[in-house]
Formats: C-alpha cells, structure tokens, sequence
C-alpha cells in the first residue's frame, strides 16, 4: 500500500511538469522527496498488539460465598460481594474516618516517592517530545566572516600583496533524516511505551502508598486496642492479686497462690513494652509515608471504633483485572516497548537516506551585494559489513521482547492470586472472628463464674488462674482478629486496581507544593523553576 501510494504521488508530479515551468533539477528533488515521504509510512518490525485477557472465569475453583460471616464486635459486620461492581477512585472513604481521609490528603501532597514517580512521568514524555523532533528537518542558521589578504598574481607569476578584503556569509543550512524504513517512528513508539510504563508506575506508587497508609492505620489502631486490652487486663489481675492477699491472711489461700497470681500479673505487664515498641513504630511509619520527620506529630490517632468496615465491596470481573492492574499496564508498556526496539533495530540494517541543503547570501570585494548561492545533497548509507552487530542486535531485541512477554504473563498471574488471596482471607478471617467472638465470650463467662466459685470456696486458685489466662488470650486474639477484617478489605482494593480509572487527580498533579506546611521548604522554588527561570 505504501508503495502504491508512492507512484501514484510520482506521476502526479511527472504529469504537473509538464504544463508547469519546473526545472528538472528541482522536479528530480521534489520527486524523490515525494517518493521518500510516502514509502515512509511504512514502518519494519512487528507491530504491537495487546495481549488478549486470559479465558478465566473466576478466581477461585469453587464459587465463594457471596456474604461473609458476621459477629456482634467491632469489624464484626457483614460483607457482601458484588461482582461486576466499580471501585471509586478515593477508595479509603468507604471506611468513613475523618481522620484517615486528612492523612491520606497528607500523604498525597508530601510523600517523596509520589514525587519521584511524578517527576519520572515527566521526563518520559519529554523525551517523547525531543525523540519525535527527528521527524523534522533539522534547520540552523549561521553567520561567519573573513578578513583575508592574499598575493597578486601576474601572468603566474607573484605581484605583490593586495589590499585586505572582508567576506560575509549569512545562510541557512537544512538537513533531514527520510524515515524510509520507520526506524524513527519506532524509536518515537518506544518512547511513547517508556511513558505509558511510567504514567502506570506512577498509579501502582498512588495505590501502594494509599494502602500503606490505611494498613499502617489500621494496624496502630489494633496495637492501640491490645494495649488497651492489656492495661484493662492488668488492673483486673492486680485486683486479683489484692484478692488472694486478702484469703491469705483468713487462710483461705497459700503463699504459692500469691506467688502464681504476681507471675501471671507481671507476665502480662512484659507484653506492654513490646506493644508500645510496635505502636511507635507504626506511627513513625506513618510520618515517613505523609512526608514527616520522626519528631513532627502528624496528629492522627486511630481506634478500631472509629473506623466502619465496608459493607458491600465491589469485584471487577476476571475480564477486566488485567485493564485496571497498575503493574500489569506497566509491564504491558514494557512490552510494546521491546516491540517497538525491534523496528528500530531491523531499520538499523537497511538502508538511510538523507537530504541536506543550504542556501546563503555572499558579500565581499567584488561581488554583487547578497549574492546567493544553494546546494542540495542527497545520500544513501548502508550498512555493508559490521561484523554482525546489527544481526545481533536485531535478535537481543527479539529475545528482549520474549522475555517482557514472560515477565508480562507472570504479572497477570500474580495479579489473579493477589484477589484469590484477598477473597480466602476476608471469608477465612470473618470466620474467624465470628469464632473467636464466641470463644472471647465464653472465656469471659467462665473466668466470671470462677472468680465467684474462687471467692465462695467451691475450686482452687489454680482453676480460677486458668480460667483468667484463658480470658486474657482470647481477648488479644480477638481484637487482633477484628483488624485483620480492615486489613483484608483494603488488600483486595489493592489488589483490584484501587480504581485508578475513576480519577485523574494523580496524572494531571504537576503542583510543585508537594512539603509539609510545617516545613522551612515549603515556600521555596523546585529546581525545574529555578531552570526554567534562568532560560530567555
């Protein structure tokens, strides 16, 4: 077709120089140019095509439940599967904190790895924009000039030295690349890949940084409600041990009781340490992801009671996890890129055409004021001998291309047991929660009962100390298990693509305020101010 489209073009302008004045010197130029431009449409190397969604179903063997369990505790509520649903693009609102929305709102502005993510976006497509320059023609003017005494030649023979004369020259100097074969195109089209893989790095780092933060969130509001479980623990075991001192002293008790009630007591004090140990250090995590050092307060608490677990929790269709997955566009960009590398290197063994001209205006003793004079050049290069360079060149890129093809596949596999492993564990965890509910329950009756059968003497303190351990584990355990449920829901929004599509704040985010108000940084310029400041 490109050919066709080339000798249709020729003989349009074989036929106009005939009722046209054209002198054939320009009518050759012109024609060849034609022909070149035309034939340039054509592009070697194969051309790109998106990998086609894997032919899946569902994401686990077995139809999961559609609702999972539910408990009267906090995070104990129902979830409800909606398949087909859409995910919004400000996911974490669906928790309905107040709080977690202003330090997402933080860490948005202020994470430096957003930053980086966006300045790499940037640069991507800037170098699309100078690699699609090649396209033109390449224009420059210069002006040079020479002052030059030369000897006088009469009848061969040296005269003298004549007067001194100055030579101006003023031209402009055109030279142009003929994409003939595409290899420009597809070093453009690989550009364009680089930054389509740079726009979806950067929707993976807003999602990774959004469910950082959430996890983070959640996890400080677990470590806060065990620490508050184990000081409650703690004042009731001390109560205790107030207990047995007094039936020691009516004989109701031995020494070796005291001593087991003390050990359980301070046993239980040894675990607050290690609680506030990973309580601070969630919290200086939570300053590192919204842009603060670990001596600013970020002023952000969180409680499992003021966080809502989402009720009904959309499901993208297996269809359409590969079209919403950050990481599998990015490797899909990947991909077209090594495409793209493979043009460009099948190009690099054919031949390159060139045209170069200049046109000039000439002053001087004795010439005509702006004398003009032009020069057109045409040329062909082609590689003859490199040593096979080119040849394995050409097939590194196929075998680059395979392997992004690999790694491309591997992604969209992991990006499926990312959701099969998001729906185990909501469906396992709601369980068990709902179990360990019940088994808080029945410790907490049963250490009731045996402190009044302890108090009315019908056991021994060893019974009654076990019953008060009993209580004390399942305690812990629930309420860790009840965090597990706010954690298991913002995993599967990661792992469904965090409804990136839905919003179009982070693409189009190029402000330059990107500090913490509190810091000394915040009104000072970028550094692509301060350079663009110094251009003309």
């Amino acid at each position: 077709m490109c050919f066709d489209d080339a000798r249709r073009m020729y003989a349009r302008a074989v036929y106009r120089s005939r009722y046209v004045d054209i002198p054939m010197r320009v009518l050759t130029i012109t024609t060849a140019f034609v022909f070149t431009a035309a034939i340039s449409g054509c592009a070697v190397g194969p051309d790109f095509h998106p990998v086609a969604a894997p032919a899946v179903r569902g994401y686990t063997p077995e139809p999961l439940h559609s609702r999972t369990a539910s408990a009267d505790v906090i995070g104990g509520a129902p979830q409800t599967l909606r398949p087909g649903g859409d995910i919004p693009g400000q996911w974490w609102t669906l928790f309905h904190s107040s709080q977690l929305n202003r330090l997402i709102e933080q860490a948005l502005k202020a994470n430096p790895s957003l930053q980086a993510a966006q300045a790499a976006l940037r640069e991507a497509d800037e170098n699309v924009g100078a690699q699609e320059g090649y396209l033109y023609p390449s224009i420059v003017g210069g002006v040079s000039g020479l002052r030059e005494r030369r000897l006088r030649y009469v009848r061969g023979d040296p005269a003298g030295i004549g007067s001194p004369y100055t030579l101006m020259n003023v031209g402009v100097n055109v030279s142009y690349t003929l994409d003939v074969f595409g290899g420009i195109r597809r070093q453009v089209e690989a550009y364009k890949a680089q930054s389509e893989y740079q726009r979806y790095q950067l929707e993976a780092a807003y999602l990774t940084l959004t469910a950082n933060v959430v996890t983070a969130a959640v996890q400080e509001a677990s470590l806060r409600g065990q620490i508050a479980a184990t000081l409650e623990l703690i004042k009731d075991e001390r109560d205790q041990l107030v207990i047995v001192r007094n039936e020691f002293q009516l004989g109701g008790a031995s020494e070796a009781d005291i001593f087991a009630q003390n050990t359980l007591l301070t046993q239980t004090e040894a675990t607050l340490p290690p609680l506030r140990k990973q309580l601070e250090i969630e919290r200086d995590l939570l300053r590192a992801l919204t842009g603060h050092f670990p001596d600013q307060d970020i002023g952000e608490n969180f409680d499992l009671s003021t966080l809502d677990l989402p009720a009904n929790l959309p499901l993208s269709l297996p269809s359409q996890l590969v079209e919403q997955r950050p990481d599998v566009r990015e490797y899909e960009g990947l991909l077209h890129q090594a495409s793209a590398e493979i043009g460009v290197a099948t190009a690099n063994m054919l031949p390159q055409f060139t045209i170069s001209g200049g046109l000039g205006t000439f002053a001087g003793a004795g010439m005509n004021p702006g004398a003009l004079a032009f020069s057109v050049l045409a040329g062909v290069a082609q590689p003859i001998f490199e040593g096979g360079t080119l040849l394995h060149r050409r097939r590194a890129a196929i075998a680059a291309y395979d392997q992004a093809l690999a790694e491309y596949r591997y992604t969209v596999l992991v990006a499926f047991q990312n959701v099969a492993d998001s729906l185990r564990a909501l469906q396992a965890d709601a369980d068990f929660v709902k179990a360990q509910a019940a088994a808080e329950h029945s410790a907490s009756e049963s250490f009731r009962v045996a402190r009044e059968q302890y108090q009315a003497g019908y056991i021994a303190y060893p019974s009654l100390l076990a019953a008060e351990y009993a209580y004390q584990q399942t305690l812990l355990a629930l309420v860790q298990a009840e965090a597990s449920r706010y954690a298991d829901t913002a995993a599967l929004f990661q792992a469904l693509g965090g409804g990136w599509w839905n919003r179009s704040d982070v693409i189009a985010a190029n402000s330059t305020d990107t500090t913490p108000a509190q810091t000394d940084t915040a009104t000072k310029p970028s550094l692509s101010q301060r350079l663009e400041g110094m251009l003309p």
